[in-house]
């Protein structure tokens, strides 16, 4: 609070607003890509997204003159209830902690930095390397998504003269990929040793009362058996953590055991090679009823980034036979591509010759600002 009296007063820069607009000039929009920035009106992102001519969406959320970290957790809040696929926010230690305390765990984000304290991991290294960053995302590349740790200075301890920054939460951060093209040796060696890491990542997920329902296709299969578990090639197993419970089942059983279920509710899908479906293409199972009793936030895709390399960019696809859901469902989503190993990849509707729609969200230089690559990123 201090610091922002000190700001106010015009004893410290405010550098958030040129900062802002330094990561959306080094922002490249592909061809392809119809851009909207989602924002909050005025100095929290309206009035920057603006005058970048970008096209805005502004959210209904007005914050006050001068913005509070209250105005920060609620703008942040508005903007996941729009679907947000990365939320970008502009500021220090202090926002990264306001967005932290109120987003959801599989929220992503990435932070411009703008703030006089900077511990948090969750930042890119300058505005620049933010529109770097986003710019492949953009174009369809490989981007690493992973835990980083959001650190605030101990107020205790700088009172006592002592700079020490301590462990407030995580949040998932996009960071950029050097995928390399292995070699391989007598065709399955390698990829038995990344579906054994797939295996092992999801393992580390599933509590004792978790419903899994694993979908079909080889990657699943093996991460299956990699547990012990007789799974099925061409149909939908159900198990309780590892503990399978009924093999090839259809829609029918699928609903009545998500209806009897009081747990966690996991569904693990791969993607076909080359094409890309991970939903509408062998897995009619999945009919959209059942999607909808698991949830987006529920889906677990696996696949190696092999298997990713081979759609050259496109992205993922589902037909689930409801317009609204497929619609509901697509935008940027984590796969699962090795142990303590994730990609953000675009789940869409979108052909070859169909634009890509990526949505950003853009909120407050003064305290937070975010760009959202929404529901289409």
């Amino acid at each position: 609070m201090r610091i922002q009296a000190m700001a106010r007063a015009g004893e410290l820069p405010l550098t958030a607003a040129t900062r802002a607009q330094a990561f959306l000039q080094h922002l490249k929009v592909p061809a392809d890509c119809a851009l909207t920035v989602v924002t909050v009106p005025g100095p929290m992102g309206g009035d920057v997204a603006a005058h970048a001519g970008l096209a805005v969406e502004l959210t209904g959320f007005q914050p006050a003159e001068q913005t509070t970290a209250a105005d920060t957790q609620i703008a942040a809040q508005a903007l996941v209830a729009r679907r947000v696929d990365l939320l970008i926010f502009v500021g220090g230690d202090g926002t990264a902690r306001d967005v932290c305390r109120v987003i959801p765990p599989h929220q992503a984000v990435l932070g411009v930095p703008a703030g006089v304290k900077m511990h948090s991991g969750v930042y890119a290294i300058n505005p620049q390397a933010a529109g770097e960053l986003v710019s492949l995302l953009l174009g369809g590349a490989l981007v690493n998504l992973g835990s980083r740790e959001v650190r605030d200075i101990d107020e205790e301890a700088f009172r006592l003269g002592q700079v020490k920054s301590r462990h407030f939460g995580d949040m998932l951060t996009p960071e950029e990929g050097r995928f390399v093209q292995h070699v391989k040796q007598g065709g399955l060696e390698v990829e038995e040793l990344v579906l054994l890491d797939i295996a092992a990542q999801v393992r580390e997920e599933l509590t004792e009362d978790t419903l899994l329902i694993a979908g079909p296709g080889s990657t699943t299969l093996e991460v299956l058996r990699n547990w012990g578990v007789k799974g099925t090639l061409l149909g939908v197993d159900i198990l309780i953590g590892t503990e399978q419970v009924a093999r090839d089942v259809d829609a029918t059983t699928l609903l009545t055991h998500l209806r009897d279920h009081r747990g966690p509710v996991i569904l693990m899908v791969t993607a076909i090679g080359g094409q890309g479906h991970i939903i509408g293409r062998g897995n009619q199972q999945l009919t959209p009823e059942v999607l909808r009793g698991v949830g987006r936030d529920n889906l677990r895709v696996i696949a190696t980034k092999t298997k990713l390399k081979t759609l050259e960019g496109r992205p993922l696809c589902m037909d689930s036979g409801d317009a609204q859901l497929d619609r509901d469902w697509q935008g940027y989503i984590p796969v699962i591509t090795g142990y303590a190993d994730t990609v953000l990849y675009p789940l869409g509707l979108f052909a070859l010759s169909e634009k890509r729609r990526p949505r950003l969200t853009v909120s407050g230089p003064v305290r937070n600002q975010s760009i959202r690559p929404g529901n289409d990123l």
